[in-house]
């Protein structure tokens, strides 16, 4: 509410942009029955003396947004003859010689309000300032639209250009723009149909996800982002250090860096040892399931990985579920439910959102996510998984040998093709191309990991049984060649109490990928971070 009221006294030092000064920000309000709120809370009553507590915090109100008035089955019919206040962005605005279109986007869905501005209306006279970009506000009537690409319209009465764009130089016009450009605009390219519609099926996946694992009794687990631990042992982790200071000029000095025996003296550094930027949560989070029995983790995560292909970040989130007393059969249990939810989710609650993407982004999307949506996951044996690729007699790109992982043509064929776009879990890897925490099975060759493959995309969902033994835990630490001392802490957790637990991965910004039809990873996320590339 801080920043509310600093808005608020902004708004009334600048009344400048304004070309008329009979054009209030604050105009008189609505009937206070409406509902609706200014800029700001509703303002407190007048005492009759001001009290040494001070005055109250003004009532906060929540505003309609387009969304609720043309989101309905009657696309906005039941709102006809009602007053409406909007406040966005200009999309377009058609003059002609006795009206003027303006079609205003608040962001909360796909469709634009159009407001129809005649001469009569106050503030027309700023009609040369509503440029593709600004930020309005306008206030009218509801009524039955006339055009066939819209029910409704608002029959404006009066607007207010709160602030300016000029069309000279903005970089976002009604002509479509490729998805390269739009990623050097990062700033504005949410004011587009396309990164809009994103940031939105973004957000319901989101909201979909801590509803899934809250209303099935999990806890939420903030993870370190910084830690001293490599989880997956791969060392493609960004460094964390204060030993590099830019205080001299060009940036720091090598020989300002502290040594010991020609390598860097770490015990010099802020946290007195290396530490990196977290490529998981997933070993803290078997601390917390070791006491709360089922966690999940949803956070950002790093890794230092030189890749500029479409399907990698340097920065990205992850959802790491994690269940007590668990083996891998409830571990495929609960991917597979969790993958059905959020996918019906959006198909339930973002209709016009996935409607643009099966027109204009990837033809058949609905009907994809419908197959997994509907469509319960099998299982098959990595063994079995290699017998089915390679008696299907189609060459791939990457060879098809027991003891290799499955790349991304592999994974499409069998989800795709061979089971006709169920989703697919793979299951009982080879150790040796997976991660050291995995529990090994009694064949001693396998692990008890598994992969959930989704069409178009592959692999969504990767996860394991953890290895709950200590001294095979331990027997594997040393085959990978870690410093079981920097993993102390997560020996403890097999020392003290060890339960049977297992838990899986989840990169969000693919998910928002198989959800959206999105091509390119970089555009699944606000603000890409790619090798040489850490714009906004």
């Amino acid at each position: 509410m801080a920043a509310a009221a600093a808005a608020c006294r902004l708004l009334r030092l600048a009344p400048r942009r304004l070309r008329s000064p009979r054009h209030s920000l604050f105009p008189t309000p609505l009937a206070l029955s409406s509902g609706w709120r200014r800029y700001c809370a509703a303002a407190p009553p007048v005492a009759a003396a001001a009290t040494p507590t001070g005055d109250a915090v003004g009532e906060f109100r929540r505003r309609i947004r387009v969304a609720e008035v043309k989101g309905g089955e009657d696309q906005g019919a039941a709102w006809v003859g009602k007053e409406l206040t909007v406040r966005g962005w200009v999309r377009t605005c058609r003059a002609q010689r006795t009206v003027t279109f303006v079609e205003v986007n608040d962001g909360s869905c796909l469709s634009n309000m159009q407001c129809v501005l005649t001469p009569e209306t106050e503030g027309y006279d700023q009609i040369d300032s509503i440029n593709t970009g600004a930020s309005v506000l306008v206030e009218g009537v509801v009524a039955s639209s006339q055009g066939g690409k819209q029910k409704v319209e608002l029959k404006v009465s009066k607007i207010i250009v709160i602030g300016e764009s000029d069309p000279t130089s903005f970089p976002i016009q009604k002509k479509r723009a490729s998805r390269e450009f739009l990623r050097t605009v990062a700033h504005l390219r949410p004011r587009t149909n396309t990164f809009g519609a994103v940031a939105r099926v973004r957000n319901a996946l989101a909201y979909a996800t801590h509803k899934f694992f809250q209303d099935s009794g999990f806890i939420w687990v903030s993870s370190p982002i910084i830690t001293a631990s490599d989880c997956e042992g791969a060392g493609e982790q960004f460094y964390v250090t204060t030993l590099l200071s830019n205080s001299a000029e060009g940036g720091c000095l090598v020989n300002s860096i502290p040594s010991k025996d020609g390598r860097v003296d770490w015990s010099q550094d802020f946290f007195c040892k290396p530490a990196f930027l977290t490529v998981s949560g997933q070993l803290n989070g078997e601390t917390y399931a070791s006491a709360l029995s089922d966690i999940y983790t949803f956070g950002p995560t790093f890794r230092a990985e030189n890749s500029n292909t479409s399907r990698h970040l340097a920065e990205f989130w992850m959802i790491e579920p994690e269940l007590a007393f668990a083996d891998l059969n409830d571990d495929m249990a609960c991917a597979s439910a969790y993958l059905q939810y959020v996918v019906k989710y959006i198909l339930e609650n973002c209709k016009e959102d996935m409607d643009f993407f099966d027109t204009w982004v990837e033809k058949g999307i609905i009907d994809r996510l419908n197959n997994v949506a509907e469509k319960n996951s099998v299982q098959m044996s990595y063994s079995d998984a290699i017998k089915l690729l390679i008696g299907s007699n189609k060459k791939f790109e990457f060879p098809v040998k027991w003891g290799l992982d499955l790349q991304s043509e592999h994974e499409r064929y069998i989800t795709e093709v061979a089971f006709g776009g169920s989703p697919v879990i793979i299951r009982d890897y080879p150790k040796e191309i997976k991660a050291f925490y995995m529990r090994q099975n009694d064949d001693g060759k396998t692990v008890a990991a598994m992969d959930l493959l989704v069409p178009r995309v592959g692999e969504l969902i990767g996860g394991s049984q953890r290895e709950e033994r200590l001294d095979y835990l331990e027997a594997r630490l040393d085959e990978s060649n870690l410093n079981k001392d920097s993993y102390w802490w997560y020996l403890d957790l097999r020392r003290y109490g060890s339960v049977p637990h297992a838990g899986f991965g989840l990169g969000f910004e693919r998910l928002v990928q198989f959800a959206t039809g999105i091509d390119n990873i970089r555009d699944a996320i606000p603000f890409p971070r790619v090798p040489g590339s850490a714009e906004f």
